[in-house]
């Protein structure tokens, strides 16, 4: 597929994964017509600026919008390719919540035609990609010979997204041979990583696997840092001197695991094979695990004092961005707040509101807190002077102060 100025992509959903992709098709000449359901997301697009905070997305979103290559809008149009980027949550049993999928779906089917290509760019379930074929064949007669439908799960790291796009490799899964190889000639065009061809269900699953894969591996850091608590012992100390064998690679523990995929994606493969998933359910328990162990362990520090004032430093769930999905450092500070433990003193330095929360700089907290509490290892807090931490509880769940 050649983009000319008559190609036209519908990118539904306009998030993290879904606007810097929209904005890395119209940089290399696809018409781009996005499609966002909130309102002023569509507003901030078609000024020329990112609703996300993403390094140079601003810069390319302004590009393509004053160029014409994109716009966005909150319904979609006909087009040549449909890219569906929305949300895969879990429910409240953890299984597998296909709303948005099935609505964005839904909102395309008036749109299609013979020949379009429809490409699930959301993490989802095995079986996923031929559930849209399926509804797609119900509401308009199509079939999987005349729209050609495939999944091509992204594999971007937040603060790295644009670069990513475009340079890692990309599992691409059709749900029959010319699907699989449409999409293989669409990406093409934009990625210059390898492009790995197989069919929708085992793209499916490979996503699923490689965050499977990495919750594991958080899981038993985490483990470790509860056993090095009743040991008394630095589990990164232990870390550093294991990760000494030639072959031992262990990870780092945190406060809990968040974001959109690794907190979310390996409950997909449970739900699908319950029984025969049990490491991945036990990673999933422990990790969901920690979060309340740093509540515990923040409630008994808190009740050496009367009135406790506790700087509570970062709420994203991973270090230097503004992306509160799944995270845990936020679900810490909610159930303090809610256990009333004392004065809570919050720093997110990557955002600048929050409803029902109170954040305040970085030099107040520090200055008033009797007890600091490290959830997110943002850069700013790995520059504050042992000065400042001189008489203070701290509470280090992410490793700022490592070394120090």
């Amino acid at each position: 597929m050649i983009p000319s100025p008559n190609t036209r992509v519908c990118v539904v959903g306009l998030g993290y994964i879904g606007l810097p992709t929209a904005a890395v098709l119209a940089s290399r000449g696809y018409t781009v017509h996005g499609v966002e359901v909130n309102p002023q997301a569509v507003k901030i697009i078609n000024s020329g600026k990112a609703h996300v905070i993403e390094p140079d997305l601003d810069i390319l979103v302004k590009a393509a919008v004053q160029t014409g290559k994109l716009k966005a809008f909150d319904k979609p149009a006909e087009a040549d390719v449909f890219m569906l980027c929305v949300p895969t949550p879990v429910d409240e049993h953890n299984g597998p919540d296909l709303s948005y999928v099935r609505s964005a779906t839904e909102t395309i089917c008036e749109h299609l035609k013979p020949g379009n290509l429809v490409i699930l760019e959301s993490t989802s379930p095995p079986g996923t990609t031929e559930l849209i074929a399926s509804i797609v064949q119900e509401k308009t007669g199509l079939t999987p010979d005349e729209v050609y439908f495939a999944h091509a799960p992204e594999r971007v790291l937040p603060g790295r997204i644009l670069r990513e796009v475009v340079e890692n490799d990309r599992v691409i899964g059709g749900i029959n041979d010319v699907a699989t190889q449409a999409a293989g000639e669409f990406y093409k065009t934009f990625v210059t990583g390898e492009l790995l061809l197989c069919r929708s269900r085992l793209a499916e699953t490979t996503k699923l696997v490689e965050n499977a894969s990495r919750d594991v591996q958080i899981a038993l850091a985490n483990e470790l840092s509860l056993l090095c608590d009743e040991l008394d012992l630095d589990v990164r100390e232990l870390i550093d001197l294991a990760n000494r064998h030639p072959r031992v690679n262990i990870l780092q523990p945190g406060c809990g695991v968040g974001g959109h995929c690794i907190a979310v994606d390996p409950w997909f493969l449970i739900h699908q094979s319950p029984k025969t998933t049990r490491l991945i359910r036990t990673a999933r328990e422990v990790n969901n695990f920690k979060p309340r162990y740093v509540v515990q362990k923040v409630i008994a520090k808190a009740d050496r004092f009367k009135n406790p004032k506790i700087a509570c430093l970062g709420l994203a769930y991973k270090p230097d961005i503004d992306d509160l999905r799944e995270s845990p450092a936020l679900g810490i500070v909610r159930e303090l707040q809610e256990k009333k433990v004392g004065e809570l003193l919050v720093v997110e330095p990557n955002i600048h509101q929050l409803d029902g929360m109170t954040l305040v700089p970085l030099d107040q907290a520090l200055h008033e807190a009797d007890i600091i509490v490290f959830l997110v290892p943002h850069t700013p807090f790995k520059k504050i002077h042992p000065k400042q931490l001189a008489e203070k509880i701290t509470i280090d769940t992410c490793g700022v102060l490592h070394g120090r």
